[in-house]
């Protein structure tokens, strides 16, 4: 496998090391370099790129805009990003558009190499597991400074409050509070077990206690079921009426 990546920096000498490191791991190809993210824009809308090596710090587009900015497409072959940058404060930020990895410059070709790694693994599996095959009956989320296991039968429903994610748990009666987005955590979920029901909302279906045209009760919680998502739950539904 070999995944088409591009790297965007302002500054020449960082560019080239990345454009080095890059060239010299077997797995990547280096489709195009870019000083600006602006200029990368029209290279992304034109060839399939599967990982971007993102600079931060940058004039007029950063790299925590552009990566915004590609998080909000919700298109299925979105590239992922490893952010390269000299700037620590920056970390929360890149969990929140969900990339992949973070390098602190300086960095050695050990450490690019590590991250290049995390994305080789991500597209392998995604592309060597079937559908049919089954899932893990847990998922791990990050809580604070470690992760948590979460039984996927513990679920109730997840609930996004902005940058956060509650995932209100059925043994406790309480919420873990998760700092990533509903799209990441919907990708972990199976989907034959949990739905989307509105925008801030994940339900587990066996966990549905009522359904009205227009709410979803679980528990004693009631949910407004949104609008786009109404058809795939009435196909869900369907199957059993």
């Amino acid at each position: 496998m070999k995944l088409n990546c591009i790297a965007i920096d302002d500054e020449p000498l960082a560019l080239g090391l990345i454009s080095t490191f890059i060239s010299q791991t077997p797995f990547l190809n280096l489709a195009g370099t870019y000083s600006s993210a602006v200029k990368a824009m029209e290279a992304l809308g034109s060839q399939e790129i599967q990982l971007i090596f993102l600079d931060i710090q940058m004039p007029n587009l950063n790299g925590i805009e552009l990566a915004r900015l590609l998080h909000q497409t919700n298109q299925p072959k979105q590239p992922r990003i490893i952010f390269t940058t000299a700037y620590n404060q920056f970390a929360v930020d890149s969990y929140r558009v969900d990339a992949l990895d973070y390098l602190l410059k300086p960095f050695d070709y050990e450490d690019f190499l590590r991250a290049a790694n995390k994305a080789l693994t991500y597209y392998s599996q995604r592309g060597q597991q079937p559908a049919e095959l089954p899932q893990a009956d847990y998922i791990f989320v990050r809580v604070e400074y470690q992760l948590v296991r979460i039984a996927l039968d513990d679920i109730l429903y997840v609930e996004g409050l902005k940058d956060y994610l509650k995932i209100h748990l059925a043994s406790t009666g309480k919420a873990i509070l998760t700092l990533m987005t509903m799209k990441s955590l919907e990708e972990k979920l199976p989907s034959q077990r949990f739905m989307r029901v509105q925008r801030s909302f994940i339900v587990a279906l066996d966990k549905i206690s009522a359904i009205t045209k227009h709410t979803i009760r679980v528990g004693e919680t009631e949910i407004t079921i949104g609008e786009q998502y109404k058809p795939a739950l009435q196909e869900f539904l369907s199957k059993w009426l």
